[in-house]
């Protein structure tokens, strides 16, 4: 009678202990898995951004074809987002987003050279259209550094920092900008 006592109140234990570690795993790889979906949003914010670039240079080449450099320094900072969107470094990411950045200014200020440039219709759609991405590529941001805040609080306290290397979760980086570019680039004239 004693052992099934002990059998009785032992087993609801342990099961509630198990149940509670299978809810506490899954919670903290949700929580990883949001994180690298929202890493993923940047990814297509910036892919979006360096696909809108080239019309922008285009348009600036028919009125400035002599900043070849310029135009050179968006080529070069469109391949660097794109090899640094296949990694899984987020400072290669911020990096490569700075270098876009830079590019982008150095773009439009040829292109304020230029006020039949700045005045055409295409010229301003496509201004819109880069300050709708800035406006959701910031959007990603916050919606990634949200995740990871949960994230990293969830792995840094008890219980779940007992549970989360069995998960496969661990501390992740927040996305801060490179020193130079707090700001996004002004596209508006």
């Amino acid at each position: 009678m004693a052992g099934l006592t002990v059998v009785l109140v032992v087993l609801p234990l342990l099961l509630l202990v198990v149940v509670g570690i299978v809810l506490a795993f899954n919670s903290l790889r949700r929580l990883d898995v949001r994180a690298q979906e929202a890493l993923a949003g940047i990814d297509v914010q910036l892919t979006r951004r360096a696909d809108l670039i080239p019309n922008v240079v285009e348009s600036v080449k028919g009125f400035a074809g002599h900043e070849r450099a310029v135009l050179e320094e968006v080529t070069s900072a469109r391949a660097a987002v794109s090899a640094a969107s296949r990694g899984d470094s987020v400072a290669q990411r911020a990096a490569a987003e700075g270098q876009l950045d830079q590019a982008l200014v150095d773009v439009l200020a040829v292109a304020e050279a230029y006020p039949d440039l700045t005045a055409s219709a295409s010229f301003l759609d496509l201004q819109r259209q880069l300050a709708e991405t800035e406006d959701q590529l910031s959007f990603a941001r916050q919606y990634y550094n949200d995740a990871v805040a949960q994230v990293n609080t969830k792995v840094t306290t008890i219980p779940w920092m007992w549970i989360a290397p069995a998960a496969g979760v661990w501390r992740r980086e927040f996305y801060e900008a490179p020193a130079g570019h707090e700001t996004p680039p002004a596209v508006a004239f």
